[in-house]
């Protein structure tokens, strides 16, 4: 071997032995990275393994809390209610004592009756036959009469509570059968007019067209009450009824003069004569009453232009009318009568104001003039017990007009009145020491109360009722009657879990 082989031969060697250990150091680096790779990812999985072992653990602790609580809040309540059963309890022992007591007494009470009565046994033994028989009959005879005095009362006040009952459910059937609506109208008559320039005209030259107007008419024009408006004022109100249209019709034609006013006040007249006819003829349709004479008629026409207590009195008579056949027909009477005897009964409220009659008497002589039955003319005169009621029909009238009068909202005077009304009654409650809070319900006519249960007790509640109704009847003015209701209410509530 020569000399350059043996040095290539050790170079390759070297160089062979060179690069197996570069290979080896780069295979031992691949593999220490490996190794420490899945280190690291080995680590990360048991972190996050015990970070889910410890997370289950927290919610388990928060879970075995929250039990430790509810049972806890329910150890509470069970207590709270031992507590009060114990009252109840205490309560319960304190009745027993007071009934063992009671007992007690019953029985030292029974012992002194059966030493007396064992005394009358012997005195009895000594008695003839005859005297034991007349002794005993006078103790039946005092027996009986106790057991007859308490059947009758019995008997009597059931039989009272029973008509009472009948009576109330009739009249509720026959309110229940009919529902009308509530007329509210103003009481004052307000013509508009197109602009302030009439007022002049209707004035006239040195007021002449005005007191033409207020001479044909009987009502007095205010000028000065708000503009582009008069009001008619009259305490007539069919006069003021033909004032108004005697006044549109003036301005809608636009001559006003004395002739022109004259012509204009006649034509209106004859107007509402015509209405007044035709707003009796309906009523009478309506109600299908056959027979009534022509002046009575003309009078009952005119109540469709009166208001007492802003109700249309014609509206007032028609619905009392029903009411009265209603209630006659419940009763087995005749319903005819009753119903003109309703329709009648405020007829006087159209006459003229002369003479010093109620409208009840005035009313009643004008049935009786134009051939009414007598019947009906005494319930006419009768409905406000100014005379004698001599018939059932009366009753019925007083009892429908009652309920056509007071019923809740039918006379309202205007919704500013009604307003202050139920806050004047609702302040007078509130004013009463306790009071937590008052309203006024079915229009007014019924006053709850609701007091505070922790300073005011049931004799407590009783003395405010009283109080409210004595401020209300010295201080307000209504119609009817308004029923003051107090509660005092205690509520107790427990939750279940």
């Amino acid at each position: 071997m020569n000399t350059d082989t043996i040095i290539t031969f050790s170079l390759g060697l070297f160089f062979g032995v060179a690069a197996y250990i570069l290979i080896s150091n780069r295979q031992l680096r691949i593999l220490r990275k490996n190794l420490t790779q899945n280190a690291e990812i080995g680590v990360k999985q048991k972190r996050l393994e015990l970070e889910e072992k410890i997370a289950k653990q927290v919610i388990e602790i928060q879970a075995k809390e929250t039990e430790i609580e509810r049972k806890l809040f329910a150890s509470n309540e069970l207590e709270r209610e031992i507590s009060l059963k114990a009252k109840v309890f205490l309560k319960k022992e304190n009745e027993f004592l007071k009934e063992q007591k009671f007992l007690d007494e019953a029985k030292y009470d029974a012992k002194k009756l059966q030493r007396f009565y064992r005394l009358k046994l012997h005195q009895i033994t000594q008695m003839s036959q005859k005297e034991a028989r007349e002794l005993l009959i006078e103790a039946t005879k005092k027996d009986c009469e106790n057991e007859l005095e308490l059947l009758r009362r019995e008997k009597l006040g059931r039989s009272e509570s029973e008509i009472n009952e009948e009576a109330r459910k009739v009249l509720l059937a026959s309110m229940q059968r009919l529902s009308s609506q509530a007329m509210n109208d103003a009481t004052a008559t307000i013509v508009k007019l197109p602009n302030e320039e009439l007022k002049g005209r209707i004035i006239g030259k040195e007021g002449r067209n005005i007191r033409t107007f207020e001479h044909a008419t009987g009502t007095t024009l205010m000028m000065d009450e708000s503009p582009d408006s008069v009001l008619v004022s009259s305490f007539d109100p069919v006069r003021r009824e033909v004032a108004r249209l005697a006044l549109e019709s003036l301005i809608r034609d636009g001559r006003i003069h004395p002739a022109s006013i004259e012509e204009s006040v006649k034509s209106s007249e004859e107007e509402i004569n015509v209405s007044m006819f035709e707003f009796a003829q309906n009523a009478v349709r309506e109600l299908r009453i056959n027979s009534i004479a022509p002046g009575i008629l003309s009078s009952l026409g005119r109540l469709h232009f009166r208001l007492s207590n802003n109700q249309n009195t014609l509206e007032h008579s028609i619905e009392v009318a029903n009411f009265c056949a209603l209630l006659a027909a419940e009763l087995g009477l005749d319903p005819n009568k009753a119903k003109r005897a309703g329709l009648l009964h405020d007829i006087g409220k159209a006459l003229s104001e002369e003479g010093h009659e109620s409208h009840a008497i005035a009313g009643a002589k004008l049935a009786k003039k134009c051939g009414e039955d007598d019947s009906v003319v005494n319930a006419i005169a009768a409905h406000h017990k100014e005379v004698e009621a001599e018939t059932v029909y009366a009753s019925l009238v007083m009892i429908a007009d009652s309920i056509s009068a007071t019923r809740p909202g039918v006379r309202t005077s205007s919704v500013d009145g009604f307003l202050q009304r139920v806050r004047s009654i609702e302040s007078i409650a509130k004013e009463q020491k306790g009071v937590h809070e008052a309203y006024a319900i079915q229009a007014g006519k019924e006053l709850r109360v609701i007091v505070k249960p922790d300073q005011v007790d049931d004799d407590g509640s009783q003395h405010i009722a009283k109080r409210i109704r004595s401020r209300i009847e010295n201080e307000l003015t209504y119609t009817g009657s308004i029923t003051i209701t107090v509660i005092r209410e205690k509520r107790f509530s427990e939750t279940a879990l």
